[in-house]
Parts: structure tokens; sequence; C-alpha cells
């Protein structure tokens, strides 16, 4: 790749619609050159696609659904770690297997992995089972 490639690719960065002419105009070649260097890039996977990014209006985020496992000997013991996070909407004690459910609500599937990393720290807990919600019908 030679600078008249970085900067095609830098200008398709910026904006993968704008023309062929406009590339030209800012990189200083031709239409064609350009044209010729766009289907080398595709064709050679430098350029493996282009994709829609939706403006954070348009996006729904991720839910998921923890089931915690503590050692404790309260479960008021272990909810100040999920206070301290700002995804957390409610954090419930159950019987059973578990000790809480705790709903999270993130922007990205990148931060509810963040956030489920963190808790895996916490020495007080001693398992996590993730559940992400695909589908909300009520409530």
């Amino acid at each position: 790749m030679d600078k008249f490639d970085q900067a095609i690719l830098a200008q398709l960065r910026q904006n993968a619609r704008a023309s062929i002419s406009a590339i030209a105009d800012e990189v200083g070649l031709s239409r064609s050159a350009v044209t010729e260097r766009i289907k080398k890039l595709e064709s050679t996977n430098v350029i493996r696609g282009y994709q829609v990014m939706l403006s954070e209006s348009q996006k729904e985020g991720v839910a998921a659904y923890l089931e915690i496992q503590h050692k404790r000997a309260r479960c008021a013991d272990v909810v100040p770690y999920f206070r301290a996070i700002p995804e957390v909407v409610s954090c419930y004690g159950v019987t059973g297997e578990c000790d809480l459910i705790v709903l999270i609500k993130a922007d990205t599937m990148r931060r509810l992995h963040e956030i489920r990393e963190h808790i895996d720290t916490i020495d007080d807990i001693i398992k996590i089972k993730t559940h992400v919600v695909l589908n909300q019908w009520l409530g």
C-alpha cells in the first residue's frame, strides 16, 4: 500500500459513502485511478466491507440478568458492590441456587462484558450466571 491507498482509506473511514469524484479530489488522483485502487483494496480484502453506524438514538442497548452466588452471611453485605455500578437497574435477594438476581442495562455488549468481568473479580462472589435478554413482551 502506498500513500495514495492510505489516503483513499482515510477518506473512506471518514465517509464510506463519499463519491469517487470527492475522494479523487481529496487524494489528487483521477476518478478512474481511485476506482481501480478501491477495487484492488476490496479484492485483496484490505477493505472487507462497509457498514452502517447507527446514531445513539437508534440503539436500544442490551439487558441481562445475572444470577449471583456469594460467600457472605447476608445478601445485604454484597449489595454495595452492585450499587456502585450505574448500569445496575435492580438487585433482588432470591431463594434457590443463587442468592441474588441483578438486572443490568448497558449501552453495548462490550460494556455488559466489562461489568460482568468486574463483578467476577470481587472476592465475595462465588459464581455468576448471565442471561442476556433477547425480547421483552411485558413490562
